[in-house]
């Protein structure tokens, strides 16, 4: 119970931060309590997509298209990829969220078709998407059923992982004996995720879902690289989680590459992140510094 006690400590803070960045917060532990009817709008706990969620989404997003549209686009983007290295199913899906899926409409008088592209985020305005994290979110694979202390869905998609210890816990232990059961067990949950979050409240470090422990980095800085850094878990949250920075690690601060051994996600780092997007507002401001745009290590 202590220990119980002690996760609560780091948890529900970390609930009450996303609530202030604008994140709707639902508690999932009882989610199919009530007359067995899941207050997520799932039907079962192996589906990690809520579709009562993104389908909204999909329709304000894209006004104008019928509804056969947002069928082809749901089937595509929940399609089972257990066949495929979770990587690569990783890769393919954030195909689709950042470009948009191509469907086909037949036209009215049956006579061919047209194609149409539907897209799953509005990349440009984040407050025109549902940002809802769920704390005990129930996940069922294969043969094991988990359950994750924090996964935040945009638009009714997994996009965010975040496991918590408690605050006497070694980090590491979050890695090494939560993060790899889970990515065995319920794999389908990480075809979607954008970056995941381990920390015991005194620290914590993000990265992608191929990363081994020593690529995930601490998160130290919010706005500037000028500002000193902290190492905390609030840190993190405003730095990588507000919706609009979330949108732009995801969209802009996201690569996969072929390297020896195969795919690999990477996620931009912290003062990547801040360097590039600092050097964009430079240049936008370029006339007035004398065509100087600054400098910043990069590795």
């Amino acid at each position: 119970m202590s220990e119980y006690s002690e996760d609560n400590l780091v948890e529900q803070p970390a609930i009450g931060l996303f609530s202030e960045l604008g994140w709707e917060t639902v508690n999932g532990f009882h989610e199919f309590d009530s007359s067995g009817k899941s207050i997520l709008g799932r039907d079962a706990k192996t589906e990690v997509v809520l579709k009562s969620r993104l389908r909204p989404a999909l329709e304000r997003l894209n006004p104008g298209l019928p509804q056969e549209a947002f069928d082809q686009a749901m089937e595509e983007l929940t399609q089972d990829r257990s066949a495929m290295a979770p990587v690569q199913a990783n890769r393919e899906i954030y195909e689709l969220i950042k470009e948009g899926i191509r469907v086909k409409i037949p036209a009215p008088d049956g006579q061919g078709e047209t194609v149409e592209t539907v897209r799953l985020m509005d990349w440009n305005t984040p407050g025109n998407n549902d940002f809802l994290l769920v704390n005990q979110f129930w996940i069922t694979g294969e043969m094991y059923t988990r359950r994750a202390d924090l996964v935040g869905f945009v638009n009714g998609i997994p996009l965010l992982f975040v496991e918590l210890k408690a605050t006497h816990a070694r980090l590491e232990d979050a890695y090494n004996k939560n993060l790899r059961d889970y990515k065995d067990t319920i794999p389908q949950l990480f075809w979607y995720n954008a970056f995941i979050i381990l920390s015991n409240g005194s620290r914590s470090r993000i990265g992608g879902m191929s990363a081994s422990w020593e690529h995930f980095a601490e998160w130290k800085k919010i706005n500037s690289e000028g500002e000193e850094g902290v190492v905390s878990l609030e840190t993190m949250i405003r730095g990588t989680c507000d919706p609009a920075r979330l949108l732009d690690l995801m969209e802009n601060f996201t690569l996969f590459m072929e390297v020896q051994g195969g795919l690999i996600k990477l996620l931009a780092r912290n003062h990547q992140y801040l360097g590039v997007n600092n050097a964009i507002e430079a240049l936008k401001d370029i006339k007035h510094r004398a065509g100087k745009l600054g400098v910043f290590w990069h590795t």
